[in-house]
This record gives structure tokens, sequence and C-alpha cells, in this order.
């Protein structure tokens, strides 16, 4: 026998499993970039936020549904009881993402988004025709604002922000953005922001629910979605831009 005692191995990186808060930023950054958002593309901020959208279709795949159940509803209301026809209004909006959906499969192009959306439209029409109540189909918008904006919230206050996790695995620096006071109090904001705006379609929202005023509730769900959602997208990226200049980042490369 040798006095030599073998020592022991150390663990390979590759076959560690990922830490929660590696295998969470790679999932948001993963769909970030599928999104188009990420921050080491030289791309302008108009065509990023577009690109986000998914364009005329992307646009017309998220709003043209709700136009339609608003509009059927409010033209086939009756005077007499301030209720629309439910079944027309329904049919004809998940008819409609089903039409973008199919669309898409012909076209041969990717599907995700009309899927999605054809998937909220008959999960909202579901609550709405089981409870024979047209003010239902807005629970689902709801719950994911609730969500959302709870998850946003308490990833700032926590200090583990959604948008700084998702952006230092982009950037290629894992964690490293909470030992750098500046970015973290950059995506605490960030995170703050979007969570305000779930908090707001809630707040201004629900009261029309409990009211059952379907028409206005529709009409604002629209209003408070893409022509909130577009300008914060925007606000977001550039300051990520900001904390993450492409000259900087350049020079860096060049000196190591």
């Amino acid at each position: 026998m040798t006095d030599q005692q073998s020592s022991p191995q150390e663990p390979d990186p590759a076959l560690t499993p990922p830490s929660a808060s590696e295998a969470l930023s790679a999932a948001l950054a993963g769909a970030a970039r599928r999104a188009g958002l990420d921050p080491n593309a030289e791309r302008s901020t108009g065509h990023v936020v577009w690109h986000a959208m998914g364009g005329w279709r992307g646009m017309a795949e998220a709003v043209v549904p709700g136009i339609v159940f608003i509009a059927v509803y409010t033209l086939t209301m009756d005077a007499s009881t301030g209720d629309g026809n439910l079944g027309w209004s329904l049919g004809l909006s998940v008819g409609i993402a089903a039409v973008f959906t199919v669309a898409r499969l012909i076209a041969r192009q990717p599907v995700t988004s009309a899927v999605s959306g054809l998937l909220a439209v008959a999960v909202a029409a579901a609550f709405a025709v089981f409870t024979g109540e047209a003010s239902n189909n807005f629970i689902p918008g709801f719950i994911t604002n609730v969500v959302y904006g709870a998850a946003f919230l308490i990833s700032a206050l926590s200090g583990w922000s959604i948008i700084g996790l998702a952006v230092g695995f982009l950037m290629g620096e894992g964690t490293a953005w909470r030992r750098d006071r500046r970015k973290r109090r950059a995506f605490f904001w960030l995170a703050i922001a979007w969570a305000a705006l779930f908090a707001a379609r809630l707040l201004v929202q629900f009261p029309l629910y409990l009211a059952d005023n379907v028409t206005a509730l529709g009409t604002l769900k629209l209003v408070m979605g893409i022509p909130l959602f577009a300008p914060l997208l925007a606000v977001t990226y550039l300051a990520v831009r900001a904390l993450y200049p492409p000259a900087a980042k350049s020079d860096g490369e060049i000196s190591e």
C-alpha cells in the first residue's frame, strides 16, 4: 500500500445541475431571444418592438378577436336587458382566432403566437359559456395580470428582478449585475414599472367587471393592451441598451 491518497476529483461543471436562478435566467432569456429582444442584436428600438409584437399579423392576432367580440356583443345588445348575443360574440371571436392559426399553417409560418392566441380566446370563451355571463370572458385576463404583476413585483422587491435575470443571461454575465448598483437599481425600477402596468389594468378594469359593463370592459382591455405594452417595452429595451452600450462591450472584448 502507498502512503499517497488519491485526491477527490472535482465535479465536472458540465454535469453540475444549474441553480434555480440559472435555470430561470435561461428560460427568460430564451423567451426574450425568441421575441427578438436580445440586447446584443444591432437593431433599432422600433424594429425590436415591432418584431416582438409580431408585426401586422401578430397585432391582428392579438387585437381582432377582442374587437369582434365587443363589436358583435354591442351590436346584438337587447335594449330591454342590456345583454348581447353571447353565442355569436364568442363564436365569431374564436372563429377569427382559428382562421389566423389555419392561415399560418397554410403559409408554413411559425404558429406559436397564433396558437397561444387561439387558446387564450378559447379558454376565455369557455369561462363565459359555462357561466352564461359575458363578463366572465375576461376572467383569464384578470388572472394573467395578477400572476404577471405579482411575479414582477416579488422579483423586484427580493432583489432578483425578472428583467435582470433575463438580461444577465443574454449578456453572458449571469447574476453579476446584482453587484452593480446602477444595473440593480435600473432592473428594480423596470420590474416595478411592469408590475404597475398589470396592476393598473386590474384597478381600471375590475370595477367594470363587477358592474357587468361588458362593452366598456372590452374596450378598455384593448386600449390598455398593446398601446401601453409597446411603449413600456421600448423603454425597457432602451434602458437595457444604455446599461450595455455596444461600444463599451466592444472595448471590453478588445482589451481582453
